[in-house]
């Protein structure tokens, strides 16, 4: 009888324990799928739910819940945990790195661009990054992958998907033509000479691509990065200068030069080869690599006053710009970052923006610029669209009120994103179409 008491308290004890485990971790996800869905509510009122770009898909049949794609994401929020299963919150802040991907222990994500409602364009390219031009590939940007890491893994494999349907035509000088130094064109051609291709690499602007014109102290890379002829690349929160220091370094160590400012004007089919025509000349190559990124030329607001010298779509030293007014038009990441820049210069700083809240933006600086705009360093007006812009003021119309308003002003920087090299693609031949929800990488296609 003793041992049956015994038995029936340890048990009764174990049982107790086993009860406040499940009690406490229960009340613990139920709080926390709470706190996501709270999270979610949140970014479908200020419009961060939905996707603009790549962004990830969690298939609810083969998530198992670990949370692995949540620790494995470097940015807040894209993901959250919800109800035994991972699901998107902010989808609209994704960058496209692929962490979460890789780090899915049952292959239940997959990478998509566009969404049912909102397509995005793409150029029509296989999974070895050939278009449906023979021998005319495209990595980077261009083709919806846009981080510095992905964009650098796409100009590898792109070459040396290349180098492997490679038939020399006799009356070719160059086995590629790379066409862009940002990095998927740095990453084309320094495979390019690994491979010990005949190859000649063409920028239309500065060495570095849109990487140049970012302001100097942005962060542009927060993962590593194996770089051909150089390796590992392990550098955290590194700047454009180091980046830039880093490509120019490789490229002397291996005697390579780059043809800046010369913009490419068409590329044309002839024969076994392609014939690229260039400002400065026109070559004959086997192959083409097209890295040009998708921003193309910076889209413009078609105002009266815009061509004023005090008009710029870049900025590139703002340590070099004090005690002047500026005005910032723009709610991007790009905009964002440069009126807090020409903030901490000391100058009486504007951001004017169309929408009525920032929801495209990384999440620091969403929480920097409302610092800032608390503290008055930076005046937003949203809802506010220009009109004019003259030698000392801009014209702005707020909705809301009936008459422009008009501010005292010395420099304007837009940052209205660029213009699809649609055109351009079509003129060349390459197919083009809009993309809503596919998946650009899956663990099938990968």
């Amino acid at each position: 009888m003793e041992v049956l008491i015994e038995n029936i308290i340890i048990y009764g004890f174990i049982f107790g324990i086993v009860f406040l485990v499940m009690f406490i971790y229960l009340k613990k996800t139920k709080k926390r799928s709470q706190k996501t869905e709270e999270k979610i509510v949140k970014a479908k009122e200020y419009g961060f739910y939905e996707p603009v770009s790549l962004h990830p898909v969690v298939s609810v049949e083969n998530c198992i819940g670990t949370g692995a794609c949540i620790e494995a994401c470097p940015e807040k929020d894209i993901l959250g945990w919800a109800h035994g299963k991972a699901k998107t919150i902010n989808t609209s802040r994704c960058v496209g790195h692929g962490a979460c991907f890789h780090a899915c222990p049952v292959l239940a994500i997959t990478l998509c661009i566009g969404t049912e409602k909102r397509g995005v364009e793409l150029p029509h390219i296989s999974q070895q990054f050939e278009t449906n031009i023979p021998m005319l590939f495209i990595a980077g940007e261009l083709g919806g992958m846009g981080l510095i890491k992905n964009a650098v893994e796409q100009g590898k494999q792109a070459v040396e998907n290349l180098t492997k349907k490679l038939t020399k035509s006799s009356k070719a000088d160059y086995d590629v033509v790379i066409i862009g130094a940002g990095p998927a064109g740095i990453a084309a051609t320094l495979t390019a000479k690994k491979n010990k291709l005949r190859f000649l690499t063409l920028e239309q602007e500065t060495l570095g691509g849109t990487v140049y014109h970012f302001p100097r102290s942005k962060i542009v890379m927060t993962v590593p990065l194996d770089l051909p002829l150089y390796g590992k690349v392990k550098l955290f929160e590194t700047s454009k200068d180091e980046l830039i220091s880093i490509w120019m370094d490789v490229l002397t160590k291996n005697t390579i030069t780059i043809n800046q400012q010369e913009k490419v004007e068409n590329i044309e089919r002839c024969e076994d080869y392609f014939e690229v025509v260039t400002s400065k000349g026109r070559y004959k190559t086997t192959g083409v690599v097209l890295a040009i990124g998708r921003r193309g030329s910076p889209r413009k607001l078609n105002v009266p006053g815009e061509e004023r010298e005090k008009v710029y779509y870049r900025l590139l030293e703002p340590e070099h710009i004090k005690d002047q007014k500026v005005l910032v038009v723009g709610g991007g990441d790009s905009a964002i970052e440069s009126a807090i820049l020409l903030a901490d210069e000391g100058n009486e700083v504007t951001l004017s923006y169309r929408s009525e809240s920032f929801s495209r933006i990384k999440p620091r600086n969403l929480e920097k610029v409302k610092q800032y705009s608390d503290s008055r360093k930076i005046s937003v007006i949203f809802k506010s669209i220009v009109n004019e812009i003259t030698d000392t003021e801009v014209h702005l119309s707020v909705e809301g009120y009936n008459l422009p308003q008009v501010l005292s002003n010395d420099l304007v920087y837009i940052f209205a994103g660029g213009e699809l090299p649609t055109k351009f693609l079509e003129k060349i031949g390459i197919g083009i179409s809009k993309k809503f929800g596919e998946a650009i990488l899956s663990h099938k296609n990968k």
